[in-house]
């Protein structure tokens, strides 16, 4: 079929495979473990965090549970030092990370991920990626973190930029507002 020359459209890229495995080239780093969940008459169970995965190379002495308000967003941290590894098992966020390493082969990408009840999964974040988490649904959402290191009260490893900081080159748009990935 042949359109007119004033309503070209772009053609979507392929998002996932047949089998419903998510396509995107992921900043270095970065992992995503899909959390398989075991249902039975007493309800369901799923695993958080097992050593045996081999899915990161370091202990969780650590643990915080974070509730997000619908439509809050939680942006921008990076850490230095610390590995961050988010949880995702109750309502619909989205999570945006920036490559912000000097030198690194992803230096400048952004990954977008949208996780929850419906895709319940573990993301490592490495030091060096701004990260931002946004309540997409309409309840509130929940995420563990199981960072590489305790919290220090007297010398956090956390840094913040605004939200809507020029030095990150993507933007909160607002819930419901279409964003063409091209």
């Amino acid at each position: 079929m042949k359109l007119t020359p004033k309503a070209q459209p772009l053609k979507d890229k392929q998002t996932a495979t047949k089998d419903g495995a998510v396509i995107t080239e992921l900043i270095e780093g970065v992992k995503i473990r899909e959390a398989r969940t075991v249902i039975d008459y007493r309800g369901e169970l799923t695993e958080m965090w097992n050593a045996d995965w081999a899915f990161d190379e370091g202990d969780v002495p650590y643990v915080y549970h974070v509730r997000s308000a619908p439509g809050s967003v939680r942006a921008w941290v990076v850490h230095l030092k610390q590995v961050d590894r988010h949880y995702f098992p109750s309502g619909r966020v989205q999570v945006v990370l920036y490559d912000a390493r000097d030198g690194s082969p992803t230096q400048g990408k952004i990954n977008e991920f949208y996780f929850g009840e419906a895709r319940r999964a573990l993301l490592r974040i490495p030091p060096g990626v701004y990260h931002g988490v946004r309540n997409v649904g309409k309840d509130d959402a929940w995420f563990v973190n199981m960072p590489s290191m305790p919290y220090r009260h007297d010398d956090p490893d956390k840094y913040r930029l605004p939200l809507d900081s020029p030095d990150i080159p993507f933007h909160f748009k607002a819930l419901g507002e279409a964003r063409l990935h091209v």
